[in-house]
This record gives C-alpha cells, structure tokens and sequence, in this order.
C-alpha cells in the first residue's frame, strides 16, 4: 500500500470516528438509534485463457472426376482453330490451326465432375478457451440510524 493510500484510509476510519461520536453525542440529544452497520462485498471474475487443440473427424475430398463433354469439344476446337490460324503462312498456318484446333477440343471436353469421393480424416485446430476465477472483494459499508423519526443511511469505506 503506499503513502497516499495509507493516509487516505487513515483520514477516512478518523472522519468516520467522527461521525459515530458525533451520532453518539447526538443519539443523547435527540435519541438517534444506530439500527445497522453492515460491510458489502462485490464478486470479482478474472479470466485466464489458455490453448487447447480441438480433433474431430471431417469429410475431406479426394480426386477429381472426368468426364467429356461433347458441346465443350466442339466449342474449344472452334477457338483453338481461330487462335491457331494467326500464326504461321502457308502449310506451317494449316499445321497451327490443326494443333490449335485439337488442343480447344482437348480442352474444351474436359469437364471436372468435382472429387471422386470422400474420406475421413482427422483434422485438428487449436481454440482459445477462458478459466475463469472468483474472488469477493470489500466494496463497502453502511450504517443506518434514526434520528427525529426518519431512518437515514450512510454509505462508506473502511
């Protein structure tokens, strides 16, 4: 605790000392009655976080199904012959369309038919996950009286 917070509870017990003799010497004046003092206390909650990995099993995709699509074919041999005709002259043009063309269809008809199936695999990731802690700490206190026929109460720290 340090100097302050020292003098601050010091200055605090000697003002409320005060108050109570006052109430006292009061309570002989006008019958001021102390009916309760009462300390409360306040629930505290630390989190503390630590790691864990969490495994479960998952369905994963394995290869790739193939299948030929004709209209793909057709369409990509089409585009391969236009790309392929603007290079070369002569019979080395004729050559370039026809590769051209044959590498759009082999293209072209190649259709993914997504994966060839599924398998179970484990697959583990790690989670963050909180421990939590609670502590009741001093909040406050209070006293409640009588005096001249009202009930009062007030509220301080030790």
């Amino acid at each position: 605790m340090t100097y302050w917070e020292k003098l601050f509870h010091t200055c605090a017990i000697v003002w409320g000392a005060t108050f109570l003799i006052a109430v006292s010497g009061a309570a002989h004046a006008n019958q001021v009655q102390v009916a309760d003092v009462t300390d409360h206390y306040k629930t505290i909650i630390k989190q503390e976080p630590y790691v864990v990995e969490v495994c479960k099993d998952a369905q994963v995709p394995y290869g790739n199904k193939k299948e030929f699509d004709k209209e793909g074919a057709i369409i990509g041999g089409i585009i391969g012959g236009v790309i392929g005709n603007q290079f070369g002259k002569g019979s080395g043009k004729e050559a370039a369309t026809g590769v051209g063309a044959l590498t759009g269809a082999i293209i072209g008809g190649n259709k993914d038919k997504g994966p060839q199936g599924y398998t179970t695999q484990q697959v583990c990731s790690k989670e963050t996950r909180y421990k939590e802690k609670t502590k009741d700490v001093y909040s406050h206190s209070t006293i409640t009286f009588w005096h001249e026929g009202k009930q009062l109460t007030v509220k301080f720290q030790k």
